[in-house]
């Protein structure tokens, strides 16, 4: 199994998934400098963009390329835009995309428990982590 982690198709996962990443970071960082330059620092309009773009591309590439679509891609072109570009670029888009497919297979209390959990979550530990950063700075 250890060899085909490190030569096999393992191997060549992490390596779309790592050039993907680093695809969707730079864009990332690019467009939210654009938006910045071009709307201001007052409201992250970048951030919000970037969500939303990255969310758009997610979706429609997951429509187009899934089972029953009309593309059929190979699963290492899926996994480099899917994780690698969109993840790297939002993960966002990830979180609306597992929210959405809980909710097309009907599993709206998981849903919304997911939307839910992820707000909460992830805002008390960004909260935490700050705090935690104050408190290591002193």
């Amino acid at each position: 199994m250890l060899e085909k982690v490190l030569t096999g198709t393992v191997a060549i996962t992490y390596l779309w998934v790592a050039v993907g990443s680093a695809m969707g970071g730079c864009a990332r960082y690019a467009l939210s400098g654009v938006v910045a330059n071009w709307m201001g620092n007052a409201f992250p309009w970048g951030t919000l963009i970037v969500n939303i773009t990255g969310c758009f591309v997610i979706g429609i590439f997951n429509a187009l390329t899934r089972p029953d679509g009309p593309f059929r891609v190979p699963s290492n072109i899926r996994i480099f835009v899917m994780v690698g570009i969109c993840g790297g670029y939002t993960t966002f888009s990830s979180f609306s995309l597992e929210s959405l497919n809980l909710m097309q297979a009907g599993e709206w209390l998981s849903a919304a428990a997911y939307i839910l959990a992820s707000v909460i979550f992830c805002l008390a530990g960004v909260s935490f982590g700050h705090i935690a950063g104050l408190l290591l700075r002193s």
